[in-house]
């Protein structure tokens, strides 16, 4: 335990240069992919890096692309159901989200070169995917508890710690004292918001006797019965250009450059009801807004040879650089208790706070094996690896953000994904196919969200995501001209979700469902 507070004060120590907002959960949530794409594609898992042949295939394998002889155009829609079931202490909420989308549109043209030199076809192509969906809702609600010294567990505990932190670096630092009610507070580089709203919502009063910096005590005379309630909405667009070639028939060479869009805003809010000394219940309700967009791009580059050229046997191998984002955090919030009512919208000219910053995702190493008899039988597998302990925040000017990427070092790991898939024709027009996926967890056993002492961010909750298993199923009909894909995909991971960090706050255990069908229409010609 003594290792761990340690860490806690200097994450926390970290953060007194500047105002902090993102945090590893959000870069986690960016970089992390949805299986999605062609149904021919999902319905085999994903697995056709080393088969190629799929327009879907550039974002994985570029080299994909080089198999194809002729041209192809194709578009794909989906209806998905996104579900989370939490249950803390007994209690269990089910919350449901449904949307239907255009998931995929793309073509690739096929030029053929030459039937007599090595070079035989260099082909051309784009796809557009929707590659993360963050549509879902969330609630939990229950009996907090107390805390190992006694103390009852509460949201309001972090607002007075952070409140006092604060106030310790500003007489150290500038011999002064921090006015939380200043109507410029939360202009303040020095302040979190949680401390702000905490004094100014009357949750925490200041130590008048202290000798040196103020002290705030949390105001929490009872258990807390907790409620917590969020709303996430929007997804990443990614836009892929590709090029491949044909060698002998034999190698196949590609590259692809991406562009990636990100729209994400959530919707938060923690509701606390306790008695006071009266015995009648004090509530207060803290509301947070946070909105993520911007644009990213990244390069992938894929090699697909047959060793045995007598042999179908393929091998796929392919590296993905890092996505380079340029984001934009907003973020407001409005806290609610006793008749007050602090608005952070009050207090900025703009109305919310925003804050610039860039992210770097990731390198991506994938390896495959593709293999085909005649034309009625394929099957794809391959391994995929991704540190996300090494993802880096940097500032508008280049600069790594220090406190953000200590906490994703603390916080992420290196995830390892296996994807198998097969396809069977009984006829050479109809196809039946399976797939499956397996993820490892993204984050430490014992990762949590750190804020920082000056930090703008007011949505304390996060969740610690654990391995994950997708299943897909698919039929397919070719004909001469027209194709037609049906695939069906259901993906499921359990989650330990925390309303704010406390060691001693029991895990609400969540199950995660998403239920996707996907429909391509597509032309080769």
């Amino acid at each position: 335990m003594r290792k761990r507070i340690t860490m806690i004060m200097a994450l926390a120590l970290l953060g007194v240069t500047g105002l902090y907002a993102q945090s590893a959960y959000d870069a986690a949530n960016i970089a992390r992919e949805d299986l999605n794409g062609t149904a021919r594609f999902v319905g085999m898992g994903g697995a056709m890096s080393a088969l190629g042949g799929d327009i879907t295939t550039m974002g994985t394998n570029p080299a994909g692309i080089g198999i194809y002889r002729s041209n192809d155009a194709m578009v794909s829609f989906g209806y998905s159901l996104t579900g989370t079931e939490a249950d803390f202490a007994g209690n269990t909420f089910e919350r449901e989200k449904g949307r239907w989308s255009l998931d995929n549109i793309g073509f690739v043209l096929a030029n053929k070169f030459s039937n007599i030199s090595p070079l035989r076809y260099v082909n051309f192509g784009f796809n557009y995917k929707k590659s993360k969906s963050f549509y879902r809702n969330m609630t939990m609600q229950g009996l907090l508890g107390r805390a190992g010294n006694g103390q009852y567990i509460s949201q309001v505990n972090l607002m007075a710690q952070q409140a006092t932190f604060a106030a310790e670096n500003v007489y150290y630092n500038y011999n002064e004292y921090i006015n939380f009610e200043s109507p410029n507070i939360f202009y303040d580089e020095e302040v979190g918001w949680l401390g702000a709203l905490g004094y100014l919502g009357g949750l925490t009063e200041k130590d008048v006797t202290s000798a040196d910096y103020d002290i705030y005590y949390p105001l929490v005379p009872s258990e807390v019965d907790g409620y917590f309630r969020s709303q996430e909405r929007g997804g990443i667009d990614e836009y892929d250009f590709n090029v491949a070639f044909n060698i002998s028939d034999r190698f196949y060479l590609g590259a692809t450059v991406g562009i990636h869009d990100v729209d994400y805003n959530k919707y938060t809010l923690w509701d606390e009801i306790v008695l006071n000394g009266d015995n009648e219940s004090v509530e207060y309700a803290l509301e947070s807004y946070n909105w993520i967009k911007g644009t990213g791009f990244d390069m992938k580059f894929g090699l697909i040879f047959r060793p045995i050229e007598t042999s179908p046997l393929r091998i796929g191998l392919s590296l993905h650089t890092p996505v380079f984002y340029k984001l934009t955090y907003t973020t407001g919030a409005l806290l609610k208790s006793d008749g007050l009512e602090v608005n952070t919208q009050k207090y900025l000219d703009g109305g919310d706070m925003e804050r610039d910053f860039r992210l770097q995702t990731p390198w991506v190493f994938n390896a495959s094996l593709g293999y085909t008899l005649g034309n009625y039988f394929a099957l794809g597998a391959e391994y995929e690896f991704e540190n996300y302990s090494a993802m880096k925040f940097k500032d508008v000017d280049g600069y790594e953000m220090g406190f953000e990427t200590e906490e994703v070092k603390h916080t992420l790991r290196g995830v390892n994904t296996f994807r198998l898939g097969a396809e069977f024709k009984p006829v050479p027009a109809f196809a039946f196919r399976v797939g499956y996926n397996f993820s490892s967890a993204a984050y430490k056993s014992d990762a949590f969200k750190d804020i920082a002492v000056n930090s703008i961010n007011t949505d304390t909750e996060y969740s610690n995501d654990k391995s994950r298993n997708t299943f897909t199923l698919g039929i397919g009909y070719r004909g001469t001209v027209v194709y037609a894909d049906l695939a069906y995909k259901y993906d499921t991971y359990k989650s330990d979700f925390y309303p704010f960090y406390d060691a001693d706050l029991m895990a609400t255990q969540v199950t995660n469902t998403r239920s996707q069908v996907l429909f391509t229409l597509g032309f080769r010609y």
